[in-house]
């Protein structure tokens, strides 16, 4: 199953809900630091309810350090700005779909970083800023999940 990376995730609903995700697909949740939230918060309890000791989650201090958790995996950084879409990929089980900061998205030096793949979008209509992150790798992860047969769905 592809990995979830959020980079330095701020609302601690997000992030639970993502827990949630994590252990329902199986998809592994990577969390890069800083946090704008401790694992004490009570939306972020809620939001992942009693999920958290089914999904596989890992901290990382640094992009660097989470990159080199996984090194011979790809890596999709999930942005607005490229016109490449996230369903035309082909995905592998070791991919990594990586999101950007609730506020801000995906600063330029991630995107340009090299061990970035490539760029894509999630359509969304016109003058639309964004989607909500939890929501947004909800959609990527069941793409890629979709792509590879539903692997020990049910």
């Amino acid at each position: 199953m592809p990995h979830i990376m959020f980079f330095e995730p701020l609302i601690p609903g997000n992030t639970g809900n993502a827990i949630r995700l994590s252990a329902v697909t199986g998809a592994p949740l990577h969390l890069i630091k800083p946090l704008g939230f401790n694992f004490d918060d009570a939306h972020l309890r809620r939001a992942g309810l009693d999920y958290h000791d089914l999904a596989v989650m890992t901290v990382h201090e640094s992009f660097d350090d989470a990159l080199a958790s996984l090194p011979d995996s790809r890596v999709f950084a999930f942005t607005g700005h490229t016109d490449a879409h996230f369903h035309d990929v082909t995905y592998r089980e070791s991919d990594v779909l990586l999101f950007g900061r609730e506020d801000t998205g995906l600063p330029e030096w991630v995107l340009q970083h090299p061990r970035i793949t490539t760029c894509v979008r999630i359509p969304m209509l016109e003058g639309r800023r964004s989607l909500n992150l939890a929501n947004s790798a909800s959609i990527a992860v069941y793409e890629a999940w979709r792509q590879l047969g539903y692997s020990g769905a049910l």
